[in-house]
């Protein structure tokens, strides 16, 4: 058919050093922050507030971070990924540079919060997998995806010791002055994207226009499935990376046997974030999601039955490491199944507002429940039931992509 014309379209050198570049910047951008959840021992006993102050400040920055991605998305779907990166970086790199200087609730949900949150719409998976992704020819878009998610999983392995690392040898104020300082690393590495200058791997007709493309997503039920299902992962994730750390010390282990689960996640999420890539372009991508919920309740279930240890611990880090962000490639890859890459930013933003939403509420209910109940058990039930609801409504999404009439020239 139209395959080996549409192939020759592609600048595969440029996609190799995008793919590159851009894993290195999802690396940077997740990994710095999750190792957020290593700082919330050391800030609370310093600042002398509960857990419930950090965990609004972590919740404050996943909603911001949803709330403007759409926005992020749509720059780059306009002007080209270049400018939405540099932009989120500068704000990024500020926010968690004020980290070091905050002495007050207020200060750090304005620094860890509202800064890191909107500067993560700029720099994170929403701007990187389309970017990388409209560089590719469909037949390998799938695999690109989880090469970027996986990197972004990489860099959680990576950084989150370095991020315990420092705070245990010079505290956590300059910890968060030199994390801050290396995410601008981010900038160089968006000159990989200078050239893109807004999406072209796109069945979607030339001359649709914003509103058209979110009137279609609006009226479409199956893009309100996909996105009610992202909700939940947005919830699991971030309750589970900012509170891990102090649930360990809880069980009666050591703040940085929780850091090395959350690392232990990272890693175990290369493997799960690249397999999923794969498997989403030769299997069902919503039959997959269903299966990682449902995977996901099964783990946290075992987690609370079995005695608590340092080894569970790191079990549990791992089996949900395969699970954590394997959801990513598969939902943004219905995303741009169903609706063409056109507006594939803009439109996995606002699903991925979702995912922020049920972040903040992760992250939010995790201190505020703690602090009145002295238990995360009540975040752990919610999360199985959680699991179950998102396994069961990928199910009827139709996964084909839409059917469009022609366009009439006006």
């Amino acid at each position: 058919m139209s395959g080996a014309s549409d192939r020759q379209d592609y600048n595969m050198r440029l996609a190799y050093i995008a793919l590159l570049c851009g894993g290195i910047i999802g690396a940077l951008s997740f990994g710095i922050r999750s190792g957020f959840g290593v700082f919330l021992p050391p800030i609370t006993a310093e600042l002398g507030v509960g857990r419930e102050v950090f965990a609004f400040s972590l919740a404050i920055q996943n909603l911001l971070w949803g709330a403007t991605q759409p926005f992020a998305g749509a720059i780059s779907d306009r002007y080209g990924p270049f400018r939405a990166i540099c932009g989120g970086a500068l704000i990024y790199a500020a926010g968690t540079v004020l980290v070091a200087y905050s002495t007050s609730a207020g200060m750090l949900h304005l620094s860890a919060g509202a800064l890191v949150g909107a500067g993560l719409s700029g720099t994170s998976f929403g701007i990187i997998l389309s970017a990388v992704g409209q560089l590719f020819p469909p037949e390998r878009r799938s695999w690109a995806l989880g090469v970027v998610g996986a990197s972004g999983s990489l860099g959680q392995f990576l950084l989150v010791p370095v991020a315990g690392g420092l705070v245990a040898s010079v505290g956590w104020k300059d910890a968060a002055f030199f994390m801050g300082l290396a995410s601008l690393a981010m900038i160089p590495l968006a000159f990989a994207f200078w050239t893109v200058k807004g999406t072209k791997a796109s069945p979607v007709p030339a001359d649709q226009s914003v509103g058209e493309a979110l009137r279609e997503a609006f009226t479409y039920k199956s893009y309100w499935l996909l996105t009610a299902g992202f909700f939940v992962c947005g919830f699991q994730v971030a309750f589970i990376a900012v509170h891990l750390p102090a649930y360990a010390t809880d069980l009666g282990l050591t703040v940085a046997i929780g850091a090395n689960a959350l690392a232990l996640v990272g890693l175990f999420n290369v493997i799960g974030s690249y397999s999923a890539g794969v498997l989403g372009g030769k299997f069902s991508r919503k039959y997959l999601l269903s299966l990682l919920y449902f995977g996901r309740g099964v783990v946290i279930v075992a987690m609370l039955l079995l005695p608590p240890s340092e080894i569970m611990i790191y079990a549990f880090a791992g089996a949900m490491g395969l699970l954590w962000l394997s959801t990513v490639p598969l939902t943004s890859g219905l995303v741009g199944q169903i609706f063409g890459m056109r507006y594939m930013s803009m439109l996995f933003g606002i699903v991925f507002f979702s995912h922020q939403i049920g972040s903040f509420l992760g992250v939010w209910l995790g201190g505020r429940i703690f602090d009145e109940t002295g238990s995360y058990n009540g975040i752990w039930y919610l999360s199985i039931a959680l699991s179950v609801f998102a396994g069961l409504v990928h199910w009827p999404i139709r996964e084909q992509a839409i059917e469009r009439q022609p366009v009439a020239a006006e």
